[in-house]
């Protein structure tokens, strides 16, 4: 199955699972910014919960789907249409040859991720689809998509007359039932204040931030020694603190080594906000214990294996196992 990328948004990327195991060689995770999302999205078209998607951040494509296809956005709230066809995200719809979706603007959030039967298909490099857009590899030749692109899935098996979408559809506040919280976050190795400036007051998104961290802007904080450290490992979730005083919050595309203080980690279960978060959002932050941190991972890791049965009864499709 073919599609064409007739507009490519702001930065659409094809994502899927982490690199692991490359860490020692410099080569960072990567993978979709939000995982957990990644994954119902993908779950509701049928695929496994780790096969490649379309991460489109603030502005989204134009596609035309040359076989019928089944498709789901889950995400931010985009203004998306099929033909002219609203459509609405975090559920299904199933498309017939020759159709065109247009992904419009964000109206709030920042990122959402687009599943497509049968998952994007690109060559795998070191183990994962994932496009590296600071390595220039993965995905469509390690880059974000371009007019004219052509991406392919696994053909669609259902005759399709008419775009048909699910009457039903994911609650998006089911793996976050306080979007609006603050970041839980782990004292780091050189925190010289673990209850200190971080969490004192809120932070706004600089324009600099991107995949690979939210640079925040405030009231700076005091560092300890305005030099750098050796460099020592970072993996994504590590609050950096430059000489500005001013942190860096890593994310997924989090290179793999660092000189700049390490004064805290945003646990792995809230690190799916941080991917909604664009330049003038604020955020704050609070301390978290590691046994709170686990609990919470403990949670969401349940709360995504109720959706998939969720799923897998409105669709009757076994669910695969989703990451976690």
């Amino acid at each position: 199955m073919s599609i064409e990328v007739l507009a490519p948004g702001l930065l659409t990327t094809v994502q899927a699972h982490g690199r692991e195991g490359f860490r020692h060689l410099g080569v960072g995770s990567g993978g979709a910014l939000d995982p957990d999302t990644h994954a119902i999205a993908n779950l509701l078209v049928g695929n496994a919960a780790s096969a490649a998607t379309l991460e489109i951040a603030l502005a989204g494509p134009t596609l035309r789907f040359e076989h019928a296809s089944r498709i789901a956005l889950c995400g931010a709230a985009f203004d998306a249409d099929i033909d002219g066809e609203p459509l609405f995200g975090w559920r299904s719809a199933t498309l017939p040859a020759g159709s065109v979706l247009r992904i419009g603007g964000c109206r709030t959030g920042a990122r959402a991720w687009l599943a497509v039967s049968g998952g994007i298909r690109v060559p795998a490099v070191l183990g994962s689809a994932s496009t590296d857009l600071r390595g220039g590899f993965g995905g469509v030749e390690g880059r974000a998509l371009r007019a004219g692109d052509r991406l392919h899935a696994e053909p669609f098996t259902e005759t399709v007359e008419r775009t048909r979408i699910a009457p039903w559809w994911i609650d998006p506040h089911a793996l976050d039932a306080q979007p609006s919280s603050p970041i839980r976050v782990l004292p780091g190795s050189d925190a010289t204040d673990p209850g200190g400036g971080l969490f004192e007051h809120a932070w706004t998104i600089a324009p600099a931030s991107d995949r690979q961290g939210l640079r925040l802007a405030g009231t700076a904080l005091a560092v300890r020694d305005a030099r750098e450290y050796m460099s020592e490992p970072i993996i994504p979730g590590t609050v950096q603190l430059p000489s500005g005083g001013e942190p860096i919050v890593l994310l997924a595309d989090a290179q793999t080594h660092g000189g700049y203080p390490r004064i805290g980690h945003a646990i792995r279960a809230d690190r799916g906000r941080l991917a909604q978060l664009r330049a003038g959002d604020k955020v704050r932050f609070a301390p978290c214990t590691p046994v709170e941190a686990l609990a919470a991972m403990r949670e969401r890791t349940h709360t995504l294996a109720r959706i998939a049965l969720a799923i897998a009864g409105r669709t009757g499709v076994a669910p695969p196992r989703p990451s976690a």
